[in-house]
């Protein structure tokens, strides 16, 4: 423990935060996650959701039905457990290889993005394409992930103006993450790429395709082998090659 943390906090009447970082990083990420699947295993009845996210897990609860007392002392105990910043990751996860179109229509800000990283177009395509990253959370949108980390350089800033909109299925960058757009949203981030990958279908049997924990790799791919991914891909995941990981 340090710095405080691990450290357990009441969000209002309802909720409880399991928090073990104030920014993300590779250590505080695993633990969230890890934890987060312990705790689904021990807490999945008596509160009503237990999410997590970059660096933490929340838990909120009907007051009515389960008092913070009740809940608190158990997450105290699971803490205690072991170190969670060293946890193995939770089973059961997977890596998906996404077919990506990345540059012209489909990456209008590919050379931005590029230059603002030090690259060349066609570098930045060639690192970005082999990245394997880890869904970290899964959020604004249903199903909509953050994946990282990326190395330093692509640490890049936010725009200050917002694009009115990318489409669904957009790979778009920036603070050493890449987020997979689930619809057609505005954005401070710059598109760089775009798959055919739905990550939210109801018409599936699970219709949020990813789950924190997974790995994906954004493979080039030329805009022609999207567009038939689009067609040919009856459960929404864009042609992607899945892997099962140990």
């Amino acid at each position: 423990m340090a710095n405080g943390f691990p450290r357990i906090s009441a969000m209002g009447m309802t909720g409880i935060l399991v928090s073990f970082a104030d920014t993300l990083s590779e250590p505080a990420n695993r633990a969230a996650l890890a934890f987060h699947a312990r705790v689904m295993d021990t807490l999945s009845e008596q509160v009503d959701e237990i999410a997590v996210t970059l660096a933490s897990v929340f838990l909120r609860f009907d007051p009515v039905q389960t008092q913070p007392e009740q809940v608190h002392p158990v997450l105290a105990r699971l803490l205690e457990e072991r170190d969670w910043y060293d946890a193995a990751l939770p089973p059961g996860r997977k890596l998906w290889r996404i077919p990506t179109a990345y540059g012209g229509a489909d990456g209008p800000q590919l050379e931005e993005v590029a230059r603002l990283a030090g690259l060349s177009p066609e570098a930045a395509v060639a690192e970005l394409s082999r990245a394997r990253v880890r869904v970290l959370a899964l959020g604004f949108a249903p199903g909509q992930p953050y994946l990282g980390t990326l190395d330093s350089h692509w640490d890049l800033p936010r725009q200050t103006d917002i694009t009115p909109k990318v489409p669904q299925g957009a790979l778009v960058v920036a603070v050493r993450q890449f987020v997979l757009f689930a619809n057609a949203s505005p954005t401070g981030w710059r598109q760089v790429g775009r798959s055919a990958f739905r990550c939210f279908d109801l018409g599936r049997d699970t219709p949020v395709a990813l789950r924190p924990g997974d790995e994906c790799q954004f493979v080039e791919a030329t805009p022609d082998v999207i567009g038939a991914a689009t067609h040919e891909d009856a459960q929404g995941y864009g042609n992607a090659q899945i892997e099962a990981l140990p």
